[in-house]
Formats: structure tokens, sequence, C-alpha cells
């Protein structure tokens, strides 16, 4: 499939300049870009809010994330060709109209199945917005301007899951849990009005449909989703000491497996997976998994530590959470003018490196530290994020031709939003491990066989009878509790900061990586070599 032309690329862009209207159809796609990543995120800081609202426990709700990014990751590799088979211009507008409609359709479940299904389908519709909008960059504007675009598109994918947390935890404690399903509705207007204007009409062509690679489609559908489902369900399932896991595990082997060996075989694949063969296009995958890992795994791992180490509401996390984002907006659109001068592989690495940096100024975590002691690491992490993302898809789509624009923006996608799923639940085990480990080690010294143990006990044995326990027994039993909650907030906390050292060394990793790639011509995007 990646050999056919992309629809979009048959009225090339001019060979310097793009149009207006090529302009303004490249930045509605951005809006819905951003639209769909800022939707992965803005349920996290409302988690608890949406749970009590649709009368779920906290072992469930987390299906209201996960069931969204499920439909996103399915989808993104079915972009290119469902594109092709329904027109770009028919196949966006209407995935950019269900994309609200189902998103509204969530603040009027009232049960954990419902908002499931919602979220899923919002999901589906949301996730073709992402893949679309990397590939009409690379099919609607000139090599020159590419870097432009990639610097929207890196503001949608960095700027969006910062500020995700932030939109809905305001709205959530200002307005109620239901307004942050209303949020994508206006935008989305406007994206809708401006891609009807600006996209070329053309004919679908159902022909292609029987062309499908529709074993590789139902592989890859029930492998991922399996894949998923084991990710978000194994921490608190014990893995495999679970049959449920074990079983579903198999299940995402034997079918991504299949998958595959499917499109290494077939001549018309659904994800061209030669494609990795390709020295910068590997390297820029692989860093943009890792940077997805990171990326996802911040926002993931600030808010739990804000809300159960601090006890931080939605809106107090959100506040936290924009100082990672804001800076970006000032920051990324001035990387493309760094591209022009410098090297995009030190651009990236260096960036990389900084935001490597800002996680392990967060290894040292203890009680003291809450809002205000994250500053300077978002702060320091926004700069680093800021810096990444254009420079490494340059780097990733030098030498993609337009007719391989869909194949190449499907693929880096979903990888990159699988690695911040991998990330996500892996951080998720490092935390839940680490926080066992400490326990047990804070747990050898604080025993009644020490003397300050037994005075601490006394001391607080003391506050609770002055203060309205009268039973002697239960003041005692209360300051032994009151120490146990201690030494597990503690433990928790130094579990936080192995999983920031943990995202740091991985940042490392995909710093040095991205050095290895090919030198690409200073000031192109993708088709450069």
């Amino acid at each position: 499939m990646s050999t056919t032309t992309f629809e979009a690329a048959s009225v090339p862009a001019p060979a310097e300049r793009a149009s207006r209207t090529a302009w303004i159809a490249v930045g509605a796609s951005m809006i819905g870009a951003f639209m769909a990543i800022l939707n992965i995120q803005i349920t996290n800081a409302s988690l608890l809010n949406i749970e009590g609202g649709i009368g779920t426990g906290v072992d469930n709700g987390a299906w209201i994330s996960t069931s969204y990014l499920i439909g996103e990751i399915i989808v993104i590799p079915l972009t290119d060709y469902l594109s092709r088979v329904f027109s770009v211009r028919r196949y966006m507008l209407v995935n950019a109209i269900l994309f609200p409609l189902f998103s509204m359709a969530c603040a009027f479940t009232h049960d954990l199945g419902s908002m499931i299904a919602m979220r899923g389908l919002q999901g589906f519709a949301g996730g073709i917005l992402i893949p679309m909008a990397f590939t009409l960059v690379l099919t609607k504007l000139p090599k020159p301007q590419q870097p432009i675009g990639l610097a929207l598109f890196a503001l949608s994918a960095t700027f969006a899951p910062a500020i995700g947390p932030t939109i809905g935890g305001y709205l959530t404690e200002n307005y109620g849990w239901q307004t942050i399903f209303f949020v994508n509705t206006p935008p989305s207007i406007i994206m809708v009005i401006a891609l009807f204007f600006t996209l070329e009409k053309q004919p679908m062509r159902l022909s292609l449909l029987k062309e499908g690679d529709w074993a590789g489609i139902a592989t890859m559908a029930i492998g991922l989703s399996a894949l998923q489902t084991v990710l978000e369900e194994g921490n608190q399932d014990d893995w495999f000491g679970s049959s449920f896991i074990v079983d579903l595990t198999i299940v995402a082997v034997v079918f991504l497996t299949t998958f595959i060996a499917i499109e290494l075989k077939v001549q018309k694949p659904l994800v061209s997976l030669r494609l990795l063969k390709r020295r910068n296009f590997g390297v820029g995958v692989f860093v943009n998994v890792l940077v997805g890992f990171a990326l996802f795994g911040t926002v993931y791992i600030l808010p739990q530590y804000l809300g159960q180490a601090q006890g931080y509401n939605a809106e107090q996390i959100g506040n936290v959470l924009a100082w990672t984002g804001l800076p970006q907006l000032l920051l990324i659109p001035l990387v493309p003018l760094l591209m022009r001068h410098f090297d995009a592989r030190y651009i990236g690495a260096f960036g990389i490196a900084i935001f490597a940096a800002s996680c392990f100024m967060d290894t040292t975590l203890s009680m003291n530290d809450a809002g205000d002691q994250f500053l300077i690491p978002n702060i320091v992490r926004a700069i680093g994020q800021a810096l990444v993302l254009t420079p490494v898809s340059a780097i990733s789509t030098a030498g993609i031709a337009p007719s391989e624009a869909g194949a190449a923006s499907g693929l880096s996608n979903m990888l990159r939003n699988l690695g911040g799923a991998v990330g996500t639940a892996t951080l998720a085990t490092i935390l839940t491990k680490r926080e066992q480990f400490h326990s047990n080690i804070i747990g050898q010294s604080v025993t009644l066989y020490r003397e300050e143990v037994r005075q601490r006990i006394e001391q607080l044995t003391q506050y609770f009878t002055a203060h309205g326990v009268t039973d002697p027994a239960l003041a005692r039993h209360k300051a032994v509790a009151a120490i146990g909650a201690r030494v597990h907030q503690q433990a928790l906390i130094m579990g936080f900061s192995d999983t920031f050292a943990v995202i740091g060394v991985l940042l490392s990793i995909a710093a040095v990586a991205l050095l290895f790639a090919g030198k690409v011509k200073a000031g192109a995007g993708g088709g450069a070599h």
C-alpha cells in the first residue's frame, strides 16, 4: 500500500512556498491532531471525579483513558489505507465531525460500559486526525517549509499532553467533569469548516477494498487490543500471577507475530515495516518510541505523585503541569529557525538531554516537594520537549517520498503512542515494586526495638489522648497506625523518585541513539537527503 501515491499529493505544492489554501488545510489538521492528543490525557487529573459520577471504582476507572488509547492505536496505521479508499477529504471530514459527537456523548454516560464504548469510538475517530496532520505536512508543503509544519505538529504532540490535565482539572473543579468532553466542540467546528473549503474533492476508490490487507488488519487490531489491555490491567492483577493476563499475553504475542509475518510477506501491506530498514527512519522511530515513553510517562507519574503523596485536587494538579506546557508555546516556533543553522541531530539530542536532566532533577523527592518545587524542573522539561519532536520528525522523514508519507506517518505515530502506553504501564509497575522495596527497607529500621520509635509512639499516644481519644489502647493503636502511614508515604515518594530516574536513563539512551542518524540538510524537512 505504501507504493500507491497518496491522494493528497496529487496536487503538488509550489517549489518554494505553499499556497494560502495549503497552509489553512495544514493548520486545520493541526487543530484535529492537537485535540486528539489532548484527549489522551485530559481525563487523567479528573478520573476520581468521573469514577464517582458514573458509579465505578478506582480499579476500573483507568479504562476511561485506556479505551480511548486503544481506539487511537488501532486506527492510526489504518489511516493511510482508508484515506485512499474514501478520499482524504471525505475521510477527514467524517471523522472530524464524529470526534466531537462521540466526545459529547461521553458526558451523558451513566455507567462504565457506555463510557468505555464512547471513549473507544472517540479515540477511533480522533486517531485518524494525528497521522493525517503529519501526512499533510509532507504532502502539502514544499521541503523548505516542512520544518515549520513539523514544528506545528510538535506543538500538538508535546504541548497537548502537558496542558491536557490542566484544562481537565480546571473544568472539573469549577464546572463539573462533564464539561471536559465539550471542550472539543468549538475547535472541531473551525476544523471542519476549514477542511471543507481547502481539501480537494476526489472520488472514492472502493475498488481498493478488494486489495485490502484484511488479514493484517484483523491480526493487528486483535493483537494491539490484547497488548493494551495487558499493559493496563497487568499491574493491578499482579501480571503473570493472573490467568487472565497470561491468556491475553499469549493472544497478543500470537496475533502480533502473525501480523509482522504478514506485513513482511504481502505485496501491499497495511503497515510498511520495511521502512524501518532505512537508517534515518529506523533511528527516528526508535527515538520516538522512547520519547513517547517519557512524554506520556511524566504526564502520568506527576499527577499521581501530587494526588497520592501530596493530596492535590484536579485543578491544583493541572496548575503544576501547566508549566510543562506553556513555555513550549513560545519555544517550539523558534525551532525551525535553529534548524536552518544547526544540525537537526544535535538540536534533537540536546533537547532530549535537557528533558532527561529535568527527570533527574526529580529523583530526590521528599515530603517537602510539592507544586512550587516542581516549577524549575517543569520549565526545564518544557525547554527540552520543545527542542525534540521537530528535529526528530525531520530526521525520520528525510528521504520519505510523498507516496510513502501516509505509511511513514501511520507507523511512526502508532509506535510513539504505543511507547507511551508501554511507558505508563511500566512506570506503574515500577512504582508499585519500588514502593514495596522501600517500605521493607524502612520497616526494618522502624521497629519497637528502637528507643526513638517507642518515644515517638508515646508522643503520638499522648497527642491523640489530648485530642479526644479517651481509650488508651485506641490512642496507642492510632499512634502506631500514624507511624505506619508515614512509612508508607515515605516509601511511596521514594518509589516516585525511582520512576523519574528510569525515564531519565531511557531519554539518555534516546539522545545518544539520535546521533547515529544520517545528517539532514539544514532547513529541509521530509524528503531531504
